[in-house]
């Protein structure tokens, strides 16, 4: 397959080189001046300074020529950057299908990614989403990694599986479109609060106790929004929660760590040097549960923390203060 990858993030450069050993890959970036640097070196200094770049991965900041008679485009942005990318695509009147790989809510819309797609792709155009439990250097370096492709059109998603699978990277499909995304997203609020938690010194038992809590959150707002339970006990899941809320690469969990030392936010996301989708989805998210009736007390303990300077500290304790209940 010919394939267009737009965005030269960490993502982005890490499916490419895993896509280029046996498709014809194209990576794009908006950036001139980054594309000069990796064709030059074959190497992202910004976002994927360890791992080379293969010379079968072409590089280019040539937006038409990128996305010209290719079989699938993937859009590897971030979830701010989806809309403006599918309205390029839509003013060029691509025909290609796409798949997007980020995995947030819209901040200001609290829309998903597909509703966003929905608006920006009137068009009948095959689209999927690709998520799940994985870390972009460990993807570069063809470490075994299983993902899934989600589309409304469950012949597309496996069909596209089919195609993009391989022996290091095993992509499953499904239908649910809206669960994959609820999961795919609010992972990265739970991975906060697993980092605040971690960062404090509560323990393993803390930690599991929240990771666990966290998938209830997740399941509730999944499931009120469209999706089906067992997506949320598969990879994209309580599968991508797990690598998110206890791996030391997951940017969210980095914000947590860093806020549970009494650090401001803007300075957190300033050293980090790559967008924690989990703050702006947090936001989202507990507004959304807010609209909807949902409990969602550790999304709500994120938002104090990140919006209404709260201490780390206090926003668990207030969590420790909540009455018992049942469990489901």
């Amino acid at each position: 397959m010919k394939l267009a990858v737009l965005g030269a993030g960490a993502w982005g450069t890490a499916v490419s080189i895993s896509l280029a050993t046996r498709h014809d890959v194209t990576l794009w970036a908006r950036d001139r001046a980054a594309v000069d640097d990796m064709l030059a070196t074959r190497f992202n200094s910004r976002y994927l300074p360890d791992t080379q770049i293969p010379a079968q991965v072409k590089i280019s900041a040539q937006f038409e020529e990128t996305i010209a008679a290719c079989d699938l485009i993937l859009v590897a942005t971030t979830t701010a950057g989806l809309r403006p990318a599918l309205q390029q695509l839509a003013a060029a009147a691509v025909a290609s299908p796409v798949v997007w790989l980020c995995k947030g809510f819209e901040s200001g819309t609290a829309q998903l990614p597909h509703e966003i797609a929905a608006a920006e792709l009137p068009y009948a155009l095959p689209r999927a989403a690709l998520s799940g439990p994985s870390f972009a250097q460990e993807v570069a370096r063809g470490l075994p990694t299983a993902l899934t492709l989600a589309s409304s059109d469950g012949d597309f998603a496996a069909r596209i599986a089919r195609e993009l699978h391989a022996q290091s990277l095993r992509i499953y499909s499904s239908d649910d479109l809206p669960g994959v995304e609820v999961a795919g997203a609010v992972k990265n609020v739970m991975a906060i609060a697993s980092g605040i938690s971690d960062g404090l010194g509560l323990g393993a038992n803390a930690r599991a106790a929240l990771v666990t809590r966290g998938l209830a959150e997740i399941t509730r707002l999944g499931l009120k929004l469209g999706g089906r339970i067992e997506t949320f006990m598969g990879l994209t899941g309580v599968g991508d929660l797990i690598l998110t809320c206890t791996g030391d690469l997951s940017r969210n969990r980095r914000v947590g760590l860093k806020l549970a030392q009494g650090l401001k936010l803007d300075a957190v996301l300033r050293d980090l040097g790559h967008v924690a989708e989990g703050v702006y989805t947090a936001r989202e998210v507990n507004r959304l549960a807010s609209t909807l009736a949902i409990e969602m007390p550790i999304t709500r303990a994120v938002c104090r923390v990140i919006d209404e300077n709260v201490s780390a500290r206090d926003a668990v304790q207030e969590l420790l203060r909540r009455d018992p209940k049942a469990e489901y």
